[in-house]
């Protein structure tokens, strides 16, 4: 079995991280904005669920071209959320809860109105102006002015803007509004690193590092490969994991995270191979904690591009799951569990089902899934209700995001503004659209959901179906999706030994059959061992268990599961874990 040595215990090994996007939350003061007093108002609500940490999406000053991940300044938090002091008054507040809170620290890049970026532009001489990537506009043959490289954004277009004050171009990877910070220069980083220690003097227990990997990129910024006749192309295999990427990172831990008791949880994109995850997270690398890869996210992404289209199967996520629970503890590593967070889909509408019939019994198979891995588990707000992504009868004015808008409007364009052309970009855009996953709180089933005034006009879509899929509606229903949550937690948090340190052995595929996916796991201080069941089909599926007969049923999504002589028989979507003692 994977992980088959006893494993150095810490409590942000033992947490459930609950993820909050503050703008979709709660609403405190009926301006259809959520805000940091409505999060402290639901504190007891989220320890009540067995979550013991949580994660906000950026709440910092910003002016929310990209919904808070283009940061004005670090030390204020966007006034329609509320205040530092609000914010001291959450971390007090949770604490007193014995419960802990991690930041969103977006330091890949910055708005172009924080201060920094400001006096950058000012002039090639300016102190901070190697605080950002400027450089020299090339020339074609003709004499045309051509961007410093051939280099794609993230959301489409060049990653380079001009500037006419100073006549030079600066990188933006995202929008550009949001311009790349030069880690290279280091009175950048030490500035960088003052603000982390400004909140962390408050108390904050940590952070996630949005768009990590992205912070050293290659020095000589070359061009990217030419796979298409695109004008622009992909530099992830420049501006991704860089030269000085870990040197920076062994920095920031040495200088600023080793002086606290802090979780660090890095972002990684575009390098998700075992070796590139070995050498932020072995443990002897002092480095980070644990990384989000994003690939568990990404499962029905298309080949090319996240908005193609590649169905889910079963087969993905055994695979995925399979290799980093027996890969990183090779190398005394630590796992994040997670299907949904702010970028993606619910994992419920793409991975499993929330047509009616199954909806309650998908959501928790999944539950399981994310309660019985080793690893941190992170849940998304309203997962743990059932929340689902809109409906296929959505129109595209109903998805405000920028970056499923940019998309739907290229193609739209590239299709000479037809319309009826376009229900494959809107079947896509259900699927996997961001706004999926900031759709605004379920609590009730009264006009905006609870989750702001009747009379307020909530900032972005609430899903129709709040009517029935809501916290008040399962709150005292045993047979809820939110009580299997907390029996799930409550469960995992009683068997720590097996759960979240156990060793993983997979169940092979021709043991289980296609559809079902299954594991095992084992205490290595009780010998303890369980093994589960997870049916990612609307069918029936019945697996050989004789060798199970002895197992007796731990947790169950379903009654009517059972072993039944030599069989399991697991209902549509069904879920089982066995436990036998040794």
């Amino acid at each position: 079995m994977a992980g088959a040595h006893p494993v150095e215990k810490a409590w942000w090994k033992e947490a459930v991280v609950y993820q909050i996007y503050p703008a979709s939350y709660l609403d405190s003061n009926g301006d259809g904005l959520g805000d940091i007093k409505g999060i402290i108002s639901k504190v007891p609500y989220i320890k009540s669920l067995g979550a013991d940490t949580i994660w906000m999406s950026p709440i910092f000053a910003s002016p929310q071209e990209d919904m808070g991940y283009d940061v004005a300044d670090y030390r204020s938090i966007h006034a329609p959320y509320g205040t530092v002091e609000d914010v001291q008054k959450l971390i007090d507040e949770l604490h007193s809860h014995r419960m802990r809170i991690l930041m969103d620290l977006v330091v890949n890049h910055t708005s172009d109105q924080h201060d920094w970026f400001q006096e950058s532009r000012k002039s090639k001489s300016n102190p901070k102006r190697d605080w950002y990537f400027w450089r020299d506009p090339k020339y074609d043959a003709q004499g045309n002015r051509r961007e410093p490289n051939n280099w794609k954004s993230i959301f489409g277009g060049s990653a380079w803007h001009f500037d006419d004050s100073t006549q030079q171009y600066y990188l933006a990877l995202f929008l550009p509004s949001q311009p790349d910070l030069d880690w290279a220069n280091e009175d950048m980083r030490q500035a960088t690193y003052g603000d982390m220690i400004f909140w962390l003097d408050r108390g904050v227990d940590g952070f996630r590092i949005d768009s990590m990997n992205l912070m050293s990129k290659h020095p000589d910024l070359p061009d990217g490969k030419v796979l298409n006749d695109e004008p622009y192309q992909s530099g992830a295999e420049f501006f991704a994991s860089g030269p000085r990427m870990h040197e920076y990172v062994r920095e920031m831990r040495r200088q600023v995270f080793d002086k606290y008791d802090v979780m660090t949880v890095g972002e990684l994109g575009f390098t998700k191979d075992e070796t590139s995850v070995s050498e932020y997270v072995a443990k002897d690398r002092h480095e980070l904690n644990m990384l989000f890869t994003g690939d568990i996210v990404d499962m029905d992404f298309g080949p090319t591009t996240k908005y193609g289209r590649d169905d889910f199967h079963p087969s993905k996520i055994r695979k995925l799951t399979n290799m980093w629970q027996t890969v990183v503890p090779k190398f005394n590593g630590w796992n994040t569990v997670y299907l949904d967070n702010h970028d993606s889909g619910r994992s419920l509408t793409r991975y499993a089902s929330d047509a009616p019939e199954h909806r309650a019994t998908a959501a928790k198979m999944l539950a399981t899934y994310l309660t019985t891995l080793n690893g941190t588990p992170f849940l998304l707000m309203g997962q743990e209700i059932g929340m689902a992504n809109l409906s296929r009868d959505y129109g595209p004015d109903a998805y405000i995001d920028v970056e499923g808008k940019n998309h739907y409007h290229a193609v739209l364009k590239a299709r000479g503004g037809d319309e009826s052309k376009m229900s494959d970009v809107m079947r896509e855009l259900s699927l996997k659209a961001r706004d999926h996953g900031r759709l605004p709180m379920q609590w009730d089933g009264s006009p905006n959901a609870g989750f702001t005034t009747a009379e307020a006009r909530p900032w972005m879509t609430i899903n129709k179906d709040h009517v029935d899929w809501n916290v008040a509606s399962q709150v005292d229903d045993p047979n809820s999706v939110l009580s299997f949550w907390k029996e799930s937690l409550r469960l995992r948090k009683g068997h720590t030994d097996l759960f979240v340190y156990g060793s993983y052995e997979p169940v092979p595929e021709s043991s289980t059959g296609e559809m079902v996916f299954a594991y095992r796991r084992k205490s290595h201080e009780s010998g303890q061992m369980a093994v589960v069941f997870l049916n990612f089909s609307d069918k029936e599926q019945k697996v050989p268990a004789e060798e199970y007969k002895d197992f007796s049923v731990l947790w169950s999504n379903h009654q009517s599961q059972a072993v039944f002589e030599d069989q399991l028989a697991l209902v549509p979507f069904g879920a089982v874990v066995l436990t036998q003692q040794q």
